[in-house]
């Protein structure tokens, strides 16, 4: 028995060894990508309240027909039209369109747009890909068109949370990649290392120090462990054509975009050889059938609103349209490039008919399994509920990832009771207060930089992301200037001052502030304002707890070291 339990001493140790420096040596970043990745579960909320000029668009039942009707006048020759309808998510109608070029004008060769650019909402993300043609913002009331300020709204937040900034592309994912492993390992060891965590879970002793921390690290690790070890093990997966390419040249060949183009040429000859079909049924009369018809169908069909539409050769006898729904009815869809595409319904543009159903076929039990994990750490199927349960969850994963830092400086200083640390001890303690307070500050940052930089300022999401870094990068130059407390206590302040002010700051800069949104029950940009507010007020909550215990530290007196006691004898 004695052996037993020695064996399982000697495995938690080793498991609490592996589990602090997993954690610590990558800690820094995985903060970052759970913080940015949590925002990014609303990062097109985020886009919105980062463009106050469309909060005033109210969803129509007329949406469609105002989009038609504007793409009719500024777009008549186009090779196809895409509308992104008013939604949960957006209260705005987006219309985007590409030109026929002369050597595709041939009828149906320019009807492979169905994932194209998202307009103004896309700004200020990198990279480059597939021509993405002209858009517009419009009213989704009145179609009266909307120009909104540049900005790189949430899609900075949520493309830092896998791919950095300004690092290439394969060097940033193999670095997240190599984080979240990293974070898998620390998950599995901190479960094994913890005998009693769930016990612990319903444990919390404040004012304890050590256990103090060692008390929420736990809450927060077991209140969302199944989420915490979902969304590691999918994010892994995703990666995992840059972890282990040898893996995917076994699973899709040694040149998948090859594959990918050839079928895509594949269904441009089915989409042209259907259009050719509807062009002889409709003759030579161009006109188009009404488009809401056809909405009310796909809705009794799918059970949901229809989100997109795509239309191929508009104006023209074989015109066919395209209806994407809303979200995906299954995490068996894929969900990459937008989270649409793997559901469609198509008519016939001339008559309305409805020609098919379209649904990827499914592939084998691991790629059903592989695209099953992918939505769900993506969470684009997800209703409004499930989208916040999964916030939630995340905010409990960012705080279990900084508990975690803290604790590490904190049983360190403990053990040196009150001896100075060595230069590496100083240095972590020092640099986590600019890895975790930091981050909010240089968040809340971005958020300010985006009302108070010029509205017409070009290259204006560049500017933004600029502030954020140069707010970030100061945040770790602060705490080597001061004392750790006071660093601490300086930065909590100054992050929960600046999120709690921004509904303050929206009411100064923009119409859309909380006495308007709330009225008109846009709760797509009045929650921005609440949920900043309840985090800066968390922020100075926790500021508040730390200067009275600042306080109370230096109204007791100077412990006596052991060589003062033996002369005091």
């Amino acid at each position: 028995m004695k052996g037993r339990k020695g064996q399982d001493l000697g495995l938690r140790q080793s498991m609490s060894w592996l589990h602090g420096w997993s954690g610590l040596l990558l800690g820094w970043l995985l903060f970052a990508i759970f913080f940015t990745g949590t925002i990014a579960y609303f990062r097109q909320e985020v886009t919105a309240w980062m463009q106050p000029e469309t909060a005033a668009s109210r969803p129509s039942p007329q949406a469609a027909e105002l989009a038609i009707a504007k793409l009719a006048a500024v777009a008549p020759d186009a090779a196809s039209w895409r509308i992104s309808l008013p939604n949960d998510r957006s209260n705005t109608l987006g219309i985007s369109w590409r030109k026929a070029q002369p050597e595709t004008r041939a009828r149906g060769g320019n009807g492979r747009g169905e994932r194209g650019g998202e307009g103004n909402r896309n700004r200020g993300r990198r990279g480059g890909g597939r021509d993405r043609g002209e858009s517009l913002t419009l009213d989704a009331t009145t179609g009266a068109t909307i120009t909104p300020r540049e900005t790189a709204g949430g899609t900075f937040l949520y493309r830092f949370h896998f791919e950095l900034y300004a690092l290439p592309r394969e060097w940033a994912r193999w670095i997240v990649g190599i984080a979240t492993m990293a974070m898998f390992v620390a998950i599995i060891s901190g479960v094994i290392t913890h005998k009693k965590i769930f016990k612990d879970f319903f444990t919390f002793r404040p004012a304890k120090g050590q256990r103090s921390w060692l008390d929420a690290h736990n809450a927060t690790a077991v209140l969302a462990l199944p989420f915490h070890l979902m969304i590691t093990y999918s994010g892994l997966l995703l990666f995992a054509s840059t972890l282990l390419p040898w893996a995917g040249d076994m699973a899709f060949g040694e040149d998948p975009r090859a594959s990918r183009a050839e079928a895509r040429a594949a269904q441009a000859r089915e989409v042209e050889a259907l259009q050719a079909r509807l062009a002889d049924a409709a003759g030579t009369d161009p006109a188009m059938a009404p488009i809401a018809p056809m909405l009310a169908r796909a809705e009794r069909i799918w059970g949901q609103p229809a989100s997109r539409i795509t239309i191929t050769d508009p104006g023209k006898p074989g015109a066919l349209v395209e209806v994407l729904p809303t979200r995906n009815d299954s995490l068996a869809q894929h969900s990459g490039s937008g989270g649409l595409g793997a559901v469609k319904l198509r008519f016939a543009g001339a008559t309305g008919a409805l020609i098919d159903e379209q649904r990827d076929a499914p592939g084998s039990a691991i790629a059903t399994i592989d695209t099953a994990l992918g939505s769900l750490h993506r969470a684009r199927f997800a209703p409004p509920g499930l989208r916040w349960l999964f916030f939630l969850a995340g905010v409990g994963g960012t705080v279990m990832v900084g508990s975690g830092l803290v604790l590490w400086s904190v049983k360190r200083a403990e053990k040196r009771k009150g001896a100075p640390g060595h230069f590496g001890h100083k240095l972590v303690d020092h640099l986590n207060v600019g890895a975790v307070a930091g981050l909010c500050i240089a968040t809340a940052g971005y958020f300010w930089a985006n009302r108070l930089l010029p509205a017409r300022l070009d290259d204006r999401g560049e500017w933004e992301i600029a502030c954020f870094l140069a707010i970030w990068l100061a945040s770790f130059v602060h705490p080597l200037l001061r004392p750790l407390r006071a660093a601490w206590l300086e930065q909590l302040t100054a992050a929960g001052a600046l999120f709690a002010a921004l509904p303050v700051l929206n009411l100064m800069t923009s119409h859309a502030h909380l006495g308007v949104t709330v009225p008109a029950g846009n709760w797509m940009v009045a929650g921005f304002d609440l949920v900043a507010l309840a985090t800066g007020l968390a922020l100075l909550a926790a500021a508040a707890k730390l200067r009275r215990r600042i306080a109370r530290a230096a109204s007791k007196p100077p412990v006596a070291t052991h060589a003062a006691r033996l002369a005091a004898e």
